[in-house]
């Protein structure tokens, strides 16, 4: 809605505040008026302009309580950053290339992606996910981040293809990447290779099968041994034995050769020191392939291959009679076999850590294909030391990135054998397999409808062509967010590449959540590191993630998901972005209706404070010469407030900076401070604090509330509401330079406090006289505002602290400590304190009573202040007021 639209509602102060209506008009208009467009001026020095490297959901279902915290953090630093240095890119992108996208097609059109060509697939895909990035664009618009929405790409658009594809020729032109036949980690459900980073643990219930195989040589005596194994269907695969060279048990059967149970197949045995003597009976099987181990061995003695499980987990004509049968069902069925042959000796039950594909839970397999890698393991030092360079919020994240990079073992597989991705840019010669790249100018490419750039192969002269039918891994593109938004590309008559933007890069900001650290942060600055030579970003902030009221990890099998939609429907947005502010970043952090609750409070207060000024203050008040005491003090803590949060800010420490900023609001400001000021309305001093505090602390709060501070600003503040100066374009505070007493500010308040509560519990009226107070106490200098405010007739400081006298009112035990260590004893100690037989040693920390001394951890002392002189005493947290009623 625009504000030059007739029936468009003009902010006002008016009445009570309507979330519902505010936030919709000024979400709207923020994306009409371009608010938070980026405007620099494209081809400055590099890293010049502020510029977070926004994660790029995947297009794959609904906002969750992820995203909307996620998000809702970014904002907060993309609003303090546009206000305190001008200039900042805040983009947006959708993940719509992968295997999440291809899934949700499938299920959303009820296909599978084998039925249709490639190209016809994909479109398929496109209007899926259009649809989604759509209804994703709406839910985040009305979160009132202030994304720029003319900078927004998508993984699979053609300028993003090109720049990926472009990547890919880089590093191989680098002799970074490589294609080869070797093991890979694959998932048989999604029928794909994948890299180490999308496998994680998983506790699996299992059995441990005790299998005999018999020694098929005459070197030993013995006639078996027995083999300990979680997966009896791989015996069809096994190519060897392997016993530890230090196992002094087994050490006679090194040499031998053994006959593999039930398929009759006789392997060697050979020694190694990667076989674990503690598990099993310290002998195991190599097949090819069950685990890492076997890959090791299978390169490392040039075993041969016997592949007898196939891509989509099904037993291969290498399994004889059980071909065809699942994994699942073989291994019920070997083990059967093995009994009723009298190969299985014992079978027993045991829960263990299974590698499963983190996208759909189902345990991988390995399996010997052609594949395409990124050469990372030979620069994990440099990655290391890249992490390094940037500055981490929090600082413990880091240690997650190190030992990530320590515990790699694969180069970073790159191909997928899926078809919603982007294309590989290459064709191999059919006679000899060189491979031919596609040329940078014409890119994008796909090689499957697109003619290789050459007629015949350089290589050996053969003129026909097998094009590549992988495509890229999604994070092979995703890792490229920082030179999408730079807008990296070849520049051919320069021969380099160069970028639109290069005030842009290195970027200032990467948040993102900690699950993904290896995944999205890893692989970004593989990629920017390799083709830049520099860290993409100068600092990363990492949020944890939403946990239920109980502490608990959302999921929908437990049926403790919180969807935003209806959170967003009960509560404002700025309300859900004050609970979004209430963690340290990088802790995961429950989900407590209470901190949207007191986001609901903390909007209303502003609001009525709000109005309040409006009564008390004119809206441009002139500066006096002069400050009264209580008015400078004001301003004084302020400008502390100022500078605390922008430090707080600076260093992404929201909570602590919202904490701060509410203190000194609700309790500096309001309870303190406007109850004064409503004594003392028509002083120059006073509305000239007033208005400026109240400036102040809108334009403090506009990065977490933006909706209420802008209907605000607007409605009192704006010169022309047709001509939008939005709040959040303003140039964030800076302390004044104000100087006061704080301390003898804050007593001053205490005591004001102090005397408002005495004449509201002696049902007095506020403006009722009180004869003579003594302060003890600092509150030099404010003097005069306690007796205007208060009407004291008669105010005096004094020297000396009263005459107060001090006794034990009663003393706690902790008899759950107490009970186990005194015994019987307990009655004891109770009596001599009932009777007043003890002795507290303040210096020394216990309490002698029974013959006993009491640790201070094992009681609790209250104590009663009494005042015994003329007049009625009342203590404050740093000061004892005498009041006397003549």
């Amino acid at each position: 809605m625009s504000m030059d639209d007739p029936e468009a509602t003009e902010p006002s102060l008016e009445g009570g505040y309507d979330p519902d209506a505010v936030e919709t008009r000024w979400q709207q208009r923020w994306v009409d008026e371009e608010t938070y467009a980026y405007d620099g001026d494209p081809g400055q020095d590099p890293n010049t302009t502020y510029a977070i490297d926004t994660p790029p959901p995947t297009v794959s279902g609904s906002l969750h309580m992820g995203h909307l915290y996620g998000s809702t953090l970014q904002d907060f630093a993309a609003r303090f950053q546009r206000m305190a240095d001008g200039d900042v890119l805040f983009p947006f992108g959708y993940d719509d290339n992968g295997i999440a996208s291809e899934r949700l097609t499938e299920t959303e059109l009820d296909i599978r992606h084998q039925d249709y060509e490639r190209r016809e697939f994909q479109e398929r895909c496109r209007e899926v996910c259009a649809e989604y990035e759509a209804e994703f664009t709406d839910k985040m618009q009305a979160l009132g981040t202030s994304i720029d929405w003319s900078h927004t790409y998508k993984t699979i658009e053609p300028r993003v293809q090109r720049i990926s594809q472009l990547s890919f020729l880089d590093l191989y032109e680098k002799g970074r990447e490589y294609r080869k036949k070797a093991p890979a980690i694959w998932c048989p459900e999604c029928e794909t290779a994948i890299s180490q980073v999308e496998t994680e643990d998983d506790e699996r219930h299992a059995h441990f099968n005790d299998i005999a195989f018999e020694i098929a040589s005459d070197g030993t005596d013995r006639e078996e041994f027995v083999i300990s194994t979680t997966r009896p269907e791989l015996i069809p695969a096994c190519v060897s034995v392997f016993v530890h060279p230090d196992d002094e048990e087994n050490a006679d059967l090194i040499g031998e050769t053994a006959r593999v149970p039930i398929f009759d197949h006789e392997v060697p045995i050979i020694e190694d020191e990667r076989v674990d003597m503690e598990k099993g009976s310290g002998v195991v099987m190599c097949c090819t392939f069950g685990d890492q181990n076997d890959i090791e061995w299978y390169q490392a003695h040039d075993l041969p291959l016997r592949v007898a499980i196939d891509e989509t987990a099904t037993m291969t004509d290498l399994a004889g009679d059980y071909e065809g049968l699942s994994t699942e069902d073989a291994r019920e069925a070997i083990v059967e076999d093995l009994d009723d042959d009298g190969f299985l000796r014992d079978r027993r039950e045991i829960v263990h850590d299974v590698g499963v594909h983190e996208r759909c839970d189902t345990s991988v397999e390995y399996r010997v294909s052609k594949q395409w890698y990124v050469e990372i393991l030979d620069h994990k030092d440099e990655y290391l030391a890249a992490g390094q360079e940037m500055d981490w919020y929090p600082e413990k994240m880091f240690t997650r990135y190190r030992h990530w990079i320590e515990g790699l073992e694969w180069d970073w597989l790159i191909s997928r054998q899926r078809d919603s991705g982007i294309p590989f840019p290459v064709w191999y010669c059919e006679d000899c397999d060189n491979a031919v790249m596609a040329e940078k100018d014409d890119l994008p490419v796909d090689p499957l409808s697109d003619e290789p750039p050459v007629d015949s192969c350089p290589e050996c002269g053969h003129d026909a062509f097998e094009p590549e039918e992988d495509v890229f891994d999604t994070w092979a593109t995703s890792s490229l967010t920082p030179l999408i938004n730079a807008g990296w590309d070849w520049d051919a008559d320069a021969e380099a590449f160069t970028m639109d933007n290069p005030e842009l890069y290195p970027f200032d900001l990467r948040p993102q959540g900690h699950d993904i650290i290896s995944f999205w942060l890893f692989h970004t600055i593989v990629k920017c590191y390799e083709h830049t030579g520099e860290v993409p970003f100068d600092a990363t902030m990492i949020n944890g993630h939403v946990l239920d009221e109980n502490r608990e990890k959302m999921s929908k099998s437990r049926g403790n998901v919180v969807e935003p939609d209806a959170v967003l429907s009960e509560y404002p947005v700025d309300a859900v972005r004050f609970w979004a502010a209430s963690a340290a970043v990088g802790d995961d952090f429950p989900y407590q209706e209470k901190d949207l609750t007191a986001g609901e409070k903390l909007l209303r207060k502003l609001w009525n404070a709000s109005k309040l000024v409006d009564t008390l203050a004119p809206r441009e008040p002139d500066e006096p010469e002069t400050l009264e005491a209580i008015d400078r003090w004001l301003l004084a803590e302020l400008d502390d407030a100022v500078e605390d949060l922008t430090t707080h800010l600076e260093d992404y420490e929201f909570a602590k900076a919202r904490d701060r900023l509410r203190t000194f609001f609700w309790n500096t400001f309001c309870d303190d401070y406007l109850e004064i000021a409503k004594t003392r309305e028509d002083e120059p001093s006073t509305q000239y604090a007033l208005r400026t505090a109240h400036r102040t602390f809108l334009e403090l709060w506009a990065p977490f509330l933006p909706h209420v501070t802008e209907e605000i600003w607007q409605a009192v503040y704006a010169a022309d509401a047709a001509d939008l100066e939005s709040i959040h374009t303003r140039e964030w505070p800076t302390p004044k330079g104000y100087e006061a007493d704080l301390e003898a500010g804050e007593t001053a308040m205490e005591v004001i406090s102090a005397l408002r509560r005495y004449k509201s519990e002696n049902q007095l009226p506020l403006n009722a006289d009180l004869e003579s107070v003594s302060v003890y106490g600092p509150i030099e200098g404010f003097e005069d505002a306690i007796q205007h405010v208060m009407h004291v007739q008669e105010l005096s400081i004094l020297d000396d602290e009263p005459e107060v006298t001090t006794e034990v009112a009663s003393i706690d035990l902790d008899y759950s400590t107490l009970g186990p260590k005194f015994g019987s004893k307990v009655g004891e100690i109770d009596a001599g304190i009932d009777s007043g037989e003890y002795e507290i040693d303040d210096d020394a920390g216990v309490l002698r009573v029974a013959g006993e001394e009491l640790e201070d951890d094992l009681f609790e002392v209250a104590v009663e202040r009494s005042y015994s002189g003329e007049g009625e005493m009342i203590e404050t947290e740093s000061a004892v007021v005498i009041l006397q009623d003549d």
